[in-house]
């Protein structure tokens, strides 16, 4: 004979892996497979860490809320309306000069980046802008900034990493220096 706390553990976990079998998530273009090569830092800072966190995931863009996951089942959801749009990288050159980004609007502050080109490639990226207003937010813009500008350089394209911490101001980074290199193209 069961035991009736094992029945309803056991009930509970059918009920559980049903549901878990019939989730279907939004169907859209998967970026991942466009962009193969792409990873992502994903995630958010919480108010005790001091920067930004590195780690790899896979990207995925769906209609409802883009995620991006990290293992088999941890995913940090997005906003459609921040989520950055990737550039594939090209070969296509750059028209020689200096090229500034938009302002981008961030919850922590405006970001803006500007491009210098030289001999075709991507020689130099600036941020003109970072979110400064408060010593947490000039922290995050200092660790972040030369990781994201060193991830453009030798990306030579908006395909860069976002990074963990710095979520916000990476995907504002990413579409400011995205505008600049669309300027900048031959």
């Amino acid at each position: 004979m069961i035991p009736k706390r094992a029945l309803s553990a056991f009930a509970t976990t059918v009920v559980a892996l049903a549901l878990l079998l019939s989730f279907k998530t939004p169907e859209g273009p998967s970026l991942a497979s466009s962009l193969s090569s792409a990873t992502a830092i994903v995630g958010e800072q919480t108010p005790a860490s001091t920067g930004p966190v590195r780690a790899t995931a896979s990207l995925s863009d769906t209609t409802a809320a883009s995620t991006a996951t990290v293992g088999p089942a941890t995913t940090a959801p997005t906003s459609p309306s921040t989520t950055p749009t990737l550039a594939a990288p090209t070969t296509a050159a750059f028209v020689d000069g200096t090229v500034t980004g938009p302002v981008v609007s961030t919850r922590f502050g405006d970001v803006q980046v500007q491009v210098t080109i030289a001999a075709g490639v991507v020689d130099e990226v600036t941020a003109l802008q970072l979110p400064s207003g408060d010593g947490h937010s000039r922290q995050i813009s200092q660790a972040a900034e030369p990781i994201l500008r060193e991830e453009a350089l030798t990306a030579q394209s908006a395909s860069i990493d976002l990074l963990s911490g710095a979520t916000y101001t990476s995907r504002a980074y990413v579409n400011s220096l995205q505008a600049a290199l669309d300027q900048a193209r031959a």
